[in-house]
């Protein structure tokens, strides 16, 4: 298990650097924006989630290629993975700009749809326009994220990580409140400091990309051009059900959001926080569940069962030390975490609640990411489909019933979010099982 360990830590460790710079660069900036009143973070809270949803598809169906050139490269057919990645930059990019028009401009039918309050609706739609040209360059940087995680060269996601997330803190500090001659722009500033940061970070790794001479699966520009659609057809076919399980997780957070709305106006500025606060660890265990998607493409390329659970094992006992450190964290220093985001009393003085419930329910979370990582690895990517849909018409159903019929807060609505991680964590849990038993690993 050790040596797997080792593995798992030389992809994900980039990545995880990468991803809590960038978490830490987010936290900032919810802080400022926290700092202007809690209708701004429940402005930002609906644009962004929405946003983010339809981003995540992209890369969601990226993992259909992830599974298939690792698999390949496991196999040593270092051509067809090659032909698999130039149909990927060849292809990925249509969605891209097709989302971008939509942010850029009919925003207002997605917060229509989430019941956002009209006192706020105004600064979500300027978030959301201000946002919106990170998209144009999401299908690129989903297929170069699938070509380094596959080759183990994910250093330079640090720099990107790094490059990205002091621009976007610095570009805060000036826009949101207004210095150095700038006006004080709030929320669209905000939205305009990532965007740019964004863009820049997406530079320093495509010119990476370029000019670096051990990247192996890099395909020749010919070789894009002249790329098959078959290929790209296959890793849709792969990563449908990948995108499909992402589309279908955001829709049950998305529904969670528009019945917090109906709770009140700060019921979803409070989700917005406490939900940046978990972001942390969960960026961290998603890392580790990259690495694992990776080497169980591998071991399913050799045809070894059971070094896909070895690895699963090894990588669940890294993100559940994560989960217990977190954990620790938040019920000694809830005020404190909160504090950072928030002056309202009423949030602060129940912190502690919130936080432990969120703590607890980061081990089911973790759980469902590194097996259900395994399980697409090992080919059966559909399995999480099937799990999130169960959860998802889980989460819509209780959520209404516990707002509009029995009319419960948002403290309940955490711990309804906590059972579902639970059950598909035992669903998941018991498919993978059911994958070592039958294939004698």
């Amino acid at each position: 298990m050790k040596s797997y360990i080792k593995k798992i830590l030389a992809i994900a460790i980039p990545i995880m650097l990468s991803n809590l710079i960038s978490q830490l660069q987010m936290m900032i900036d919810r802080i400022f924006i926290g700092r202007l009143s809690l209708e701004s973070m429940s402005a930002v809270g609906n644009a962004s989630t929405p946003m983010w949803t339809t981003m995540s598809s992209i890369f969601a169906l990226t993992t259909g290629a992830t599974i298939l050139v690792s698999q390949a490269y496991g196999a040593n057919e270092i051509e067809k993975a090659k032909d698999t990645l130039a149909s990927l930059f060849k292809y990925n990019n249509v969605l891209g700009v097709i989302l971008f028009l939509f942010w850029l401009m009919y925003p207002r039918i997605a917060f229509n749809l989430m019941g956002v309050d009209e006192s706020i609706i105004g600064m979500s739609i300027d978030y959301a326009r201000c946002f919106s040209p990170i998209f144009v360059l999401t299908g690129i940087g989903a297929s170069v994220s699938c070509m380094l995680q596959v080759s183990q060269k994910t250093q330079i996601m640090i720099w990107y990580g790094l490059s990205r997330s002091v621009a976007n803190v610095i570009l805060d500090y000036v826009m949101i409140f207004g210095h150095f001659g700038f006006p004080a722009m709030g929320v669209k500033g905000a939205a305009l400091a990532t965007t740019i940061a964004e863009l820049l970070g997406d530079a320093i790794v495509l010119a990476y990309v370029l000019f670096a001479k051990d990247l192996t699966l890099r395909p020749s520009l010919s070789r894009i051009l002249g790329a098959k659609f078959s290929y790209f057809a296959k890793t849709i076919r792969f990563g449908a059900p990948a995108a499909c399980e992402d589309f279908a997780w955001n829709l049950g957070n998305l529904y969670l959001i528009a019945m917090l709305n109906q709770v009140s106006v700060k019921a979803a500025g409070i989700h917005s926080i406490v939900f940046g606060v978990e972001l942390i660890a969960v960026v961290m265990v998603t890392s580790i569940g990259t690495a694992t998607l990776t080497l169980s493409g591998y071991e399913t390329g050799k045809k070894s069962v059971r070094g896909v659970w070895d690895v699963v094992i090894s990588s669940v006992v890294l993100s559940w030390a994560i989960c217990i450190f977190n954990l620790i964290l938040f019920i000694v220093f809830p005020q404190q975490i909160l504090g950072m985001f928030t002056t309202d009393k009423d949030v602060l003085a129940a912190a502690g609640l919130y936080l432990l419930i969120v703590g607890l329910d980061l081990i089911p979370k973790s759980g469902n990411i590194i097996f259900g990582s395994g399980i697409k690895g090992y080919g059966e990517p559909s399995w999480m489909l099937k799990t999130q849909l169960f959860g998802t018409v889980f989460v819509i159903a209780s959520s209404t019933i516990m707002v509009t019929k029995l009319h419960m807060g948002i403290m309940e609505i955490f711990i309804m979010v906590a059972v579902d991680e639970t059950l598909r964590f035992i669903l998941n849990y018991s498919k993978l099982r059911r994958i070592r038993r039958k294939n004698g690993g």
